[in-house]
């Protein structure tokens, strides 16, 4: 079982920034892909950013890219969103999730879930 903290959200204006953090307790990441997903108020779920476990690979969102930044650091196994430029559109509850294997950029694909950190982005 793979049990994830996010961390970091809070209030910030427009044009802020922000970093998550996804930290794992009780079994290490090894292995495991980690994506950030985020939710507004009456909308899906939905892909932002993911990182291989080699650290290889990204994704993300085309409304995030270059803007937001997606590391890990596995010695700490802690995973990172960096949030640059926020927008108010940004404003949304983000998760962090991790999986085996499989797409990482489909939400269906995830194995574990943390439990959330809001983001609010005043204009």
């Amino acid at each position: 079982q793979v049990h994830l903290v996010e961390s970091g959200g809070g209030l910030v204006q427009a044009g802020g920034s922000l970093r998550l953090s996804c930290a794992t307790s009780g079994r290490t990441f090894s292995g495991y892909a980690v994506g950030w997903f985020r939710q507004a108020p009456g909308k899906e779920r939905e892909f932002v950013a993911a990182i291989s476990w080699s650290n290889i690979r990204t994704y993300y969102a085309d409304f995030v890219k270059g803007r937001f930044t997606i590391s890990r650091d596995n010695a700490k196994n802690t995973v990172y969103l960096q949030m640059n430029s926020l927008k108010p559109e940004d404003t949304a509850v983000y998760y962090c999730a991790a999986q085996a294997r499989g797409r990482l950029r489909e939400r269906s694909d995830y194995d574990y879930w943390g439990q959330g950190t809001q983001v609010t982005v005043s204009s």
